[in-house]
C-alpha cells in the first residue's frame, strides 16, 4: 500500500507519509556526501515545528528481478509503537511513491537454527504491498499525487 510521497520543490526533496495512527505531513531526503559505501543514500528529515530531526535513514538497493533502482530503509522515533519499514519507488524528476512493506518475524528454533516458515495469522491490517526482491504488487496505475 502506498503511504506516502515526495517529489522536488525549490531545489529539496519534500513529502509525507500517513497510515491510521502515523501523520508525518512534512518529510524531507537530505542526500548523505560519504565514500563509506555502507552509508545511507539519504537521511529522511522530519518537521517538527520548530526544527528538522533525523528520523531515517535510505540505502540504494537494485531489484534482482528487473535491475530497477529503489530506495529502502526504516522510520523510527520515540513516539513510534515500532520503527516502520519503508521502500521508495520513482526518482527525484519523476517523484518518490513511498510503500510499507511488514517484515516477517524470525522464528528459532532451541538450538538457534531457523524454524521453516509458516503462515502467519492474520491481524486484519493485512500485508505490505513489495515483495522480497523490491517490486510492488498492486497495479501500474498508481501515481503520485500533484502538491
Amino acid at each position: 500500500m502506498n503511504i506516502g510521497s515526495f517529489a522536488l520543490k525549490n531545489g529539496q526533496i519534500i513529502g509525507s507519509i500517513a497510515t491510521a495512527t502515523i501523520d508525518l505531513h512534512r518529510l524531507g531526503l537530505r542526500p548523505v556526501d560519504s565514500s563509506n559505501d555502507k552509508a545511507p543514500f539519504y537521511e529522511i528529515m522530519a518537521w517538527n515545528g520548530k526544527r528538522w530531526a533525523q528520523i531515517g535513514a535510505l540505502w540504494e538497493a537494485t531489484s534482482n528481478s528487473t535491475g530497477e533502482v529503489f530506495y529502502q530503509g526504516r522510520l523510527d522515533d520515540p513516539s513510534l509503537p515500532e520503527p516502520l519499514q519503508v521502500m521508495l519507488f520513482g526518482d527525484v524528476e519523476e517523484g518518490f511513491r513511498v510503500v510499507w512493506n511488514r517484515p516477517a518475524p524470525v522464528r528459532q528454533n532451541m538450538d538457534g537454527t531457523r524454524q521453516s516458515r509458516r503462515r502467519q495469522r492474520d491481524d486484519n491490517f493485512g500485508e505490505g504491498n513489495a515483495t522480497e526482491d523490491g517490486r510492488i504488487t498492486q497495479d501500474e496505475e498508481d501515481h503520485i499525487p500533484a502538491f
